[in-house]
């Protein structure tokens, strides 16, 4: 127990900007290990960004309080899926060999192909955020858990598709001082069961209210699928970058997908 308490803070301390006890580090064991809580931290973060919606729309517009749920949820990871998937929309932009994707990738600086992705990005999570919450009353206790429900699976879904690609393909880099480079080794069944098990089990949650949100599950892993093989093409395999933006890309989608079966289901 003491173990896997230990892992579960090395995932939380590599994935967040939540505060771990101090003899927690990024140990490459640890962190190869805590690839199985990663959907686990969609809990958390999920949940402080509904916590943060809740409280603002109490005295603001739903939709003030969609942006400020984006912004807590962005402070609680520090900008890392985000800052991934803008590199990525640089490195493949501007990228037409895998040397020169890598290069760019690698730059902190943020390109043109960066700026308008996350634009965009944060403009549809906006959108599609506010609609799929006016679905629901948010002065009902039901309309709440759905609501939250959906923060929460939004979250763990779009991590489980992402760290579901280390599971299946190769990591591309051959720098093993890349930050991302422990997570890359062979894995057990505990992390491929973990992570399935705390991604699947809140739409699983949300279902229960909607048989039919069960086809969320389709679409996401679609996008993962076709991202995963993009990646394999360009680059043979995948990077943190990758991973970062598959969990962004499949958080939109499983918004997007949200509303369609709502409305034509």
């Amino acid at each position: 127990m003491k173990k896997e308490l230990h892992i579960f803070f090395t995932c939380l301390m590599f994935y967040t900007r939540i505060p771990c006890p101090k003899n927690i580090d990024h140990n490459p064991d640890y962190l190869n290990k805590a690839t199985r809580y990663f959907p686990l931290i969609g809990w958390i973060v999920g949940s402080i960004s509904f916590l943060a919606f809740y409280i603002f729309a109490q005295f603001l517009s739903v939709e003030i309080a969609v942006i400020l749920a984006i912004i807590a949820s962005i402070l609680t990871t520090g900008a890392f899926h985000e800052d991934g998937f803008a590199d990525v929309c640089d490195g493949f932009g501007g990228g037409w060999t895998k040397e020169k994707i890598l290069i760019i990738m690698k730059d902190s600086a943020i390109g043109a192909y960066g700026a308008i992705g996350l634009v965009l990005l944060f403009l549809l999570k906006f959108k599609l955020l506010s609609e799929s919450i006016s679905i629901f009353q948010i002065e009902s206790y039901s309309g709440l858990v759905k609501i939250f429900l959906l923060f929460i699976s939004a979250h763990a879904l779009s991590r489980l598709a992402a760290i579901s690609i280390v599971f299946t393909h190769e990591y591309s880099r051959d720098d093993a001082t890349s930050k991302s480079k422990p997570i890359a080794k062979k894995h057990s069944w505990k992390e491929v069961l973990g992570a399935f098990f705390f991604g699947l089990l809140p739409v699983l949650a949300l279902s229960y209210f909607q048989y039919k949100f069960l086809f969320l599950l389709i679409p996401v892993f679609v996008t993962r699928y076709f991202l995963a093989r993009y990646f394999q093409k360009w680059i043979d395999g995948y990077t943190g970058d990758c991973l970062g933006a598959t969990q962004q890309v499949c958080e939109v989608i499983y918004y997007l997908s949200f509303l369609f079966i709502w409305k034509f289901i």
